[in-house]
């Protein structure tokens, strides 16, 4: 059976099906079928998005642990399958915790930790531009009080904040290795550090030796799986500790 996401109230097969079978799916929780005709690619890890059958749009407002995501599904990178990460970050946070979301897109993270938690203040760093301007709209729909937003790339904008963080996230599992230096520089002591990356089960002792090899004050405290990037290939998440 060929798999979807909802996205809101579209539906996004990986596939593309038959326009008929398409038409089948509409129903008062879903007005557009699409299929992602083109898989993740590019800096910003876009995918191409088709319509099948439905109303004729790519944007929609996705509901998730009683919060709200604006989006456009093609124009921002969106994972509805990483809701349970995201919550069991929120839970992690402590009272009047710093935090810095890397690549925060629209603010999934930032919103989920500002509903289930109680931040001191999160900023987050986004190089897309459309993510950013969904990202302004969220914090209206959420009515944020404790998120700011920075749009460029995290390696020039994070210098210019000139703060250290309790806890760092870095969910962008392709590039999170060539930022875990500046990330480094950015936590406090005792600060947490949740470092994302991609990797199959015999990979995870050299991906553990790799992060340690940067420096002796870090400690892993747990790893994650949260969920499937392909067969026998996992995105892990590595709770870092820093001592």
């Amino acid at each position: 059976m060929v798999s979807f996401d909802q996205v809101g109230g579209i539906a996004v097969f990986n596939e593309k099906i038959s326009k008929e079978r398409a038409k089948a799916f509409l129903n008062n929780r879903i007005k557009t079928v699409a299929y992602k005709s083109k898989k993740y690619s590019g800096r910003l890890r876009l995918p191409k998005i088709t319509i099948l059958a439905g109303k004729k749009t790519k944007e929609a407002i996705h509901k998730e642990s009683g919060c709200s995501f604006k989006l456009n599904i093609e124009k921002c990178y969106f994972s509805v399958r990483s809701s349970n990460e995201r919550l069991r970050i929120a839970k992690q946070v402590k009272n009047n915790e710093l935090i810095l979301v890397m690549f925060s897109g629209v603010i999934p993270f930032p919103i989920i930790i500002e509903k289930h938690s109680n931040p001191k203040e999160i900023y987050a760093i986004e190089l897309n531009k459309e993510c950013h301007k969904y990202a302004k709209e969220n914090l209206i729909l959420n009515h944020s009080s404790k998120i700011k937003l920075f749009q460029g790339n995290v390696k020039r904008v994070l210098p210019r904040i000139k703060k250290r963080f309790d806890r760092i996230l870095m969910p962008l599992p392709k590039s999170s290795y060539d930022y875990l230096p500046l990330a480094l520089k950015h936590i406090k002591k005792n600060g947490i550090i949740n470092y994302y990356t991609f990797g199959q089960e015999k990979e995870i002792k050299d991906i553990k030796n790799r992060i340690l090899s940067y420096s002796n004050k870090i400690k892993i405290k747990k790893i994650v799986k949260c969920g499937n990037y392909a067969p026998y290939t996992y995105r892990l998440c590595f709770d870092l500790a820093m001592t």
